[in-house]
C-alpha cells in the first residue's frame, strides 16, 4: 500500500540532531560575541521545537485519517485491491485521490505519484455528484480504453469512492473495427440514359456509357468497394462503413462529377440516382433496403442519392431539374389494371387530400365520371367547407354533382369489403382528407406525380406514381383515354381537369412536357373552354388586396423573397400559395417563401423557377413537395421563430449547394445566393 504517513521516525531524528549540530558549528566559527552565540543557538533550537511539534501533530491527524480509512477499509479489504486483477482507485467524495493499487500505477497510471491530485484530472467526463447507478465511464488514456465504475461507499463519515478501470482495450477496439469493416449495399442506376444514347451521335454513343462507368469505376476502387454491371444502365457496388462515411460526408460528390458529361447539341448532361442500405443484419437485407431506397430516389425526380436506414431514410443531390421520363405503355398497363380492380368492387371512393385544391378535386372528378361509364357506384370524400377548390365544387354541385361528394365523417360508413379506394393527387397518408378511410379500405390505388417523401403510403394495390408528370390531372387525363373507345367525358369534367393542369403548372409556365400539351389539347377537343377554365381561379377583392399586402411586405434574403403575415382568415391558404407565385415576378428572385399563422402554428407556402429546389428546403423544416412547388406545416411554432428556421434552412441549403448553384443559376442569382 502507498500513503504519505512517515513511517521511518529514527532518521527523521536523524535529520534533526544533523540539523542542530550543523547550526551550532556554524556559529561557533562565525559568530565571536558568545553571548549573540548563545542567542542565536536558542533561538533555531526554539524553531527546530516548533517544527518537530507541528510535524507530530500532523503525523496524528494522519494516523487519524488512517484509523477512519481502516475502519472503511479492512486490512482483508485492502489485501484483496491491493492484489485485485484490474486497476483500482480509491478517493475522496471530493474527488481527491487517496489509494489506489501497484496495478493502476503500472498499467494506467504509467507514472510515479498521483497523491493529492484529482479524479476529474484522470477521468475528464467523471461526474462525482452523480455516481449512484452509474453505468460507466468510457475514458481512454495511455492508447488504452477503460469503462470506469465507480462504486460509492456506505459509510457515515467521510464517505469514500472506489473506481473499478476494466481494461476493454481489445474488445472495443474489435467492436470499432466490425462497425467500421461491416458492408452496406448501393444499386447505381443512370437515369437517362436512353435520352443520352439518343442525343449522342453515332461514334459518341459507345464511349459515353464507358465514360460514366469509369467514373463510377473510379469512385468505387478509391474507396475499396466491390464493383459490378448488372445492367445497360445499372450497377451495384458493396463498400464498408468507414468508407461509406468518406462519401457521406463529401456529400456524394459523383453525382457532380458524372453531371459535367454532356451530350449533342442539347448539352443534355447525364444523372444518376443511387439507392444505398445501410446498418442491415445481413448483406440480402442490405440489397432490398438499396432497391428501395434506389425507388425513393427515382420517385423524387432522380439526379440524387437516397440513404436508407433502419430509422429512415437521408437524401443527397437533388438540385437539378428532372428530365421527363414516361411512356404511354405503362399508361395503358395501369388503366387496364385499374379498369379490372373498378369492375371487381362493390364501389369505389375517391379521395385526395386535406384542403383539396384544383388538380385535386379535378383528378377526382375526372376520375368519377371514368367510374361512373363503367357503371360502379362511386363517391368523391370532400370537406365541403375546408377546401381550395371552392369555385369548382359550387359549380360542380350545380350541375347534378351535388350527391356525388360524401363528408369525411360519412365515408367511414361506405366502406365494405369490396370497397376500392383511389387515391390522387398525394401519396402521404398522414394528409389524406380521412385516414379512417384509408384505414378501413383493404384495396387502394394512388395516382400521384409528387416527388417521393418518407411516410409515403405502402400498401397500394397500384402504386401509379409519374414525378415527371406536370400534375395529377394530366396523370388521369391519359388514363381516361384508354377506358374503351366509345366512353368520353364531358365538357364539364375536361374543364375540371384543364384547371387542375393549369394550376401545376402556372398556366403552362412550369413542368411543362410534350405529353402536358397533349393532354391540354385532348380536353380541349372534348370541348373545355379557357375562358371558363380561368374563372375558376377568380377571387374576392378582399383577397387580392391581401395578396398584394403579402407581396409588399416581402424581402429579399439571399436571392429568395420571404413574406409574412400574422393575419389570418378563410382565404389564407389560398392566398399565400397565389402570392408566393407573384413574388417570382420580381428580378433577382429564384425562390419565394410565403409564412402565416394557422391552427397555433406556421405554415409555408414555398415556389421557385427551378434554379433552388424549395423541397430541400422545406424538407429541412419537415414538409415536401415538388422542385418548383413546395409547403411545410411548424405545429405550436410561433411566426418569427418559424422565420428564423427558414433562414437557417436556405442558408443550410446554399451551403450545402454553392458550387452546384454555380452551374444552375444566372450570374446575378448566383451572386445573390452567396
Amino acid at each position: 500500500m502507498k500513503s504519505k504517513v512517515w513511517l521511518f521516525k529514527p532518521i527523521f531524528y536523524v535529520l534533526i540532531a544533523l540539523c542542530v549540530v550543523l547550526t551550532l558549528l556554524t556559529g561557533w566559527f562565525h559568530t565571536q560575541d558568545r553571548v549573540l552565540f548563545y542567542v542565536e543557538a536558542g533561538l533555531t533550537i526554539a524553531v527546530i521545537a516548533y517544527v518537530i511539534l507541528r510535524l507530530r501533530h500532523i503525523q496524528k491527524d494522519i494516523k487519524c485519517f488512517l484509523q477512519e480509512m481502516g475502519r472503511t477499509l479492512t486490512s482483508a479489504q485492502q489485501e484483496a485491491l491491493t492484489s485485485f486483477p484490474i486497476p483500482v482507485l480509491v478517493a475522496s467524495k471530493k474527488g481527491e485521490i487517496i489509494w489506489y493499487n501497484d496495478l493502476f500505477q503500472e498499467q494506467a497510471l504509467q507514472q510515479d505519484d498521483m497523491y493529492g491530485c484529482r479524479v476529474d484530472e484522470i477521468i475528464p467526463n467523471i461526474d462525482m455528484e452523480n455516481l449512484a447507478g452509474s453505468e460507466g465511464y468510457e475514458v481512454e488514456f495511455h492508447d488504452r480504453l477503460y469503462t470506469v465504475y465507480a462504486v460509492d461507499s456506505a459509510q457515515t463519515g467521510d464517505p469514500l469512492v472506489v473506481f473499478y478501470f476494466i481494461d476493454e482495450t481489445r474488445l472495443k477496439k474489435t467492436a470499432r473495427r466490425f462497425e467500421d469493416t461491416r458492408p452496406s449495399v448501393g444499386v447505381i442506376m443512370i437515369d437517362n440514359c436512353e435520352e443520352l444514347l439518343e442525343a449522342a451521335k453515332e461514334d459518341e454513343r459507345a464511349q459515353l456509357t464507358g465514360r460514366i462507368e469509369y467514373l463510377l469505376i473510379q469512385y468505387v476502387a478509391a474507396c475499396n468497394g466491390l464493383f459490378k454491371r448488372l445492367e445497360r444502365d445499372k450497377y451495384l457496388m458493396v463498400v464498408e462503413e468507414q468508407h461509406l462515411r468518406t462519401m457521406l460526408d463529401n456529400r456524394f460528390d459523383i453525382l457532380d462529377r458524372v453531371r459535367e458529361i454532356v451530350v449533342g447539341e442539347s448539352k443534355m448532361a447525364a444523372t444518376l440516382s443511387i439507392g444505398i442500405g445501410r446498418g442491415a443484419e445481413n448483406l440480402r437485407d442490405s440489397e432490398q433496403m438499396a432497391r428501395q431506397a434506389l425507388e425513393m430516389a427515382l420517385g423524387r425526380g432522380g439526379d440524387q442519392v437516397a440513404v436508407r436506414t433502419q430509422n429512415g431514410y437521408e437524401f443527397f443531390g437533388g438540385v437539378s431539374k428532372g428530365v421527363e421520363k414516361r411512356t404511354k405503355v405503362k399508361t395503358r398497363i395501369v388503366a387496364s389494371a385499374l379498369i379490372e380492380l373498378i369492375e371487381g368492387s362493390d364501389n369505389v371512393l375517391l379521395m385526395g387530400h386535406k384542403f383539396a385544391d384544383l388538380d385535386c378535386l379535378g383528378a377526382a372528378v375526372g376520375l368519377l365520371k371514368g367510374i361512373r361509364m363503367l357503371g360502379k357506384p362511386v363517391s368523391v370524400v370532400l370537406n365541403r367547407e375546408q377546401n381550395l377548390a371552392q369555385p369548382l365544387y359550387e359549380r360542380l354541385a350545380g350541375n347534378g354533382y351535388q350527391d356525388a361528394f360524401v363528408d369525411p365523417q360519412a365515408a367511414v360508413e361506405l366502406v365494405s369489403k369490396k370497397t376500392l379506394l383511389i387515391v390522387v393527387d398525394t401519396h402521404i397518408q398522414h394528409i389524406l382528407e380521412s385516414e379512417a378511410v384509408y384505414q378501413a379500405c383493404k384495396n387502394v390505388v394512388v395516382i400521384d406525380h409528387h416527388r417521393k417523401m418518407v411516410g409515403h403510403i405502402d400498401r397500394a394495390v397500384i402504386f401509379y406514381h409519374e414525378p415527371y408528370a406536370s400534375s395529377a390531372s394530366e396523370m388521369v387525363t391519359e388514363l381516361l383515354q384508354y377506358f374503351g373507345g366509345d366512353r368520353t367525358i364531358g365538357r364539364l369534367e375536361a374543364e375540371a381537369l384543364l384547371a387542375g393542369i393549369m394550376l401545376d403548372t402556372r398556366n403552362f409556365v412550369l413542368r411543362t412536357g410534350v405529353r402536358t400539351f397533349e393532354a391540354a389539347a385532348y380536353l380541349r377537343k372534348l370541348g373545355a373552354d379557357t375562358v371558363e377554365v380561368k374563372r375558376l381561379f377568380a377571387s374576392s377583392i378582399e383577397s387580392y388586396q391581401h395578396k398584394v399586402h403579402l407581396v409588399a411586405s416581402a424581402e429579399i434574403y439571399k436571392g429568395c423573397a420571404v413574406a409574412s403575415t400574422a393575419e389570418g382568415g378563410a382565404d389564407i391558404k389560398l392566398v399565400a400559395p397565389q402570392a408566393a407565385d407573384e413574388l417570382l415576378n420580381i428580378n433577382g428572385v429564384d425562390a419565394s417563401f410565403v409564412l402565416y399563422e394557422y391552427q397555433g402554428g406556421t405554415s409555408f407556402s414555398a415556389r421557385s423557377m427551378g434554379g433552388m429546389n424549395v423541397q430541400l428546403i422545406m424538407e429541412k423544416l419537415g414538409g415536401g413537395g415538388h422542385q418548383t412547388m413546395a409547403g411545410a406545416q411548424l405545429a405550436g411554432v410561433p411566426l418569427e421563430e418559424a422565420r428564423g428556421r427558414l433562414l437557417a434552412a436556405i442558408d443550410e441549403y446554399c451551403e450545402e449547394n454553392r458550387s452546384k448553384q454555380q452551374k444552375l443559376l444566372p450570374p446575378q442569382a448566383f451572386q445573390a445566393a452567396i
